[in-house]
């Protein structure tokens, strides 16, 4: 325990260390937080198109406005809902889409779900412009066309099995129709970001983590001192708990103040919306609250396997900049190899934590091990992490071993 409370120390008394919290603080918490909720992302539209941000500083009182709004439509998402978005949306003098109201659903929902009301002489504008809305009718029952057509492209390409196809449709099924409704938009970016946050977090700890074993060969009077009395392996175990002790406090600093902030600019209500809004093709029966529990859990996860990561290829190199190099690849690496991998290659490489995925973590994916198919979710928040931890061993063995 001694030993630990010294790595850890010395771990955080590093200027590289407190700079890179201090950065990812004011970066997540402060500008993509408290910026974020009170102007560009929630702030209602300025007076100047040309700006990049065209937006007021007044995201806490625009999203009691969006709330407002979207309590008009009755609480439920019935067939009659989406004639009316339509028409309020005309009769309002088309008010844009780049505010966080609920228009976006509309022109989604009009779009994938009713094609064949595009008039090809108006495919440059929006068909929110000009559909009639009386013609928006039988929406759940489009959707489940969408919902299977789309299950069924997948079939023949074979992404998906015919097991497949029913395992997903079960789940579709379970989900309880109609759908409440309230304001959706906010939610649901709100959930996606924290699906995203280990992935966001992965290049911070990298910078920070790199250095754990390979800094030791370059400047390890300490860690030699050290290792004298402990022994080496010991000395290594110390290391890799303090790193993950590290990963996780970062971890809850970020992620708790940004939750914070959620509590205080969206509060608790629409907690028990569908996910099911923003991507028709999710078929997950749970709510709002749930997929935000297991955002936080995946993103989590995420951060403790790829930290297990960091600490092997550190443990595995001298060099200070290729550990770096090697821990950044594993980040970015993958995004730009997929256009030119098989898909079986592609499907692994979104294994390696951080595992991708936050954008649509809850959509119609199935990976299949060892001839099953398992719903994407479950493999998402388990293998990047065991991963992971089965590197600690290894970081432990190979630092030790070497002289």
């Amino acid at each position: 325990m001694e030993l630990f409370a010294l790595e850890h120390k010395k771990l955080w008394r590093g200027t590289g260390t407190r700079i890179c919290v201090l950065l990812c603080f004011a970066y997540f918490v402060l500008y993509g937080g408290v910026l974020g909720y009170q102007w560009f992302l929630y702030g209602s539209e300025g007076d100047d198109p040309t700006r990049a941000y065209n937006h007021r500083f007044d995201g806490y009182c625009a999203i009691r406005d969006y709330k407002e709004l979207a309590a008009g439509y009755g609480g439920v998402w019935t067939d009659e809902t989406l004639p009316r978005m339509v028409k309020d949306y005309n009769d309002m003098g088309h008010p844009g889409f780049q505010n966080m109201a609920d228009w976006t659903l509309a022109l989604l929902y009009v779009d994938r779900l009713y094609p064949e009301l595009e008039d090809p002489e108006q495919r440059f504008i929006s068909m929110m412009y000009y559909v009639d809305p009386e013609e928006l009718t039988d929406f759940y029952g489009r959707r489940q066309e969408y919902l299977e057509q789309a299950l069924e492209t997948r079939r023949q390409n074979g992404e998906l099995t015919e097991d497949d196809v029913a395992m997903l449709l079960e789940m579709d099924s379970q989900v309880e129709k109609p759908w409440r409704y309230e304001w959706v938009t906010g939610w649901d970016h709100e959930v996606r970001s924290l699906a995203g946050m280990g992935a966001q977090l992965a290049p911070w700890l990298a910078v920070a983590l790199a250095f754990t074993f390979s800094g030791e060969r370059q400047s390890g009077a300490s860690a030699l001192l050290r290792a004298a009395k402990h022994g080496r392996r010991r000395l290594a175990r110390a290391k890799v708990l303090s790193a993950l002790a590290f990963s996780a406090e970062i971890y809850a600093l970020i992620v708790g103040g940004s939750v914070a902030l959620q509590f205080v600019y969206l509060g608790t209500d629409g907690w028990d919306l569908p996910i099911q809004y923003d991507d028709l093709l999710t078929v997950a029966p749970w709510n709002m609250l749930q997929a935000e529990l297991y955002a936080l859990a995946f993103s989590f996860l995420n951060v403790i396997g790829y930290a297990g990561l960091v600490m092997l290829l550190s443990a595995l190199v001298k060099s200070n900049v290729l550990s770096v190099i090697l821990s950044l690849a594993v980040v970015y690496g993958p995004g730009l190899l997929e256009d030119y991998l098989p898909r079986w290659a592609r499907h692994a490489l979104q294994l390696l934590p951080p595992a991708s995925g936050g954008a649509d973590i809850f959509a119609c994916h199935v990976f299949h091990i060892f001839g099953k198919g398992i719903w994407s979710p479950y493999v998402l928040i388990t293998v990047p992490v065991l991963i992971g931890l089965a590197c600690l061993p290894l970081a432990v063995m190979c630092w030790s071993r070497r002289r």
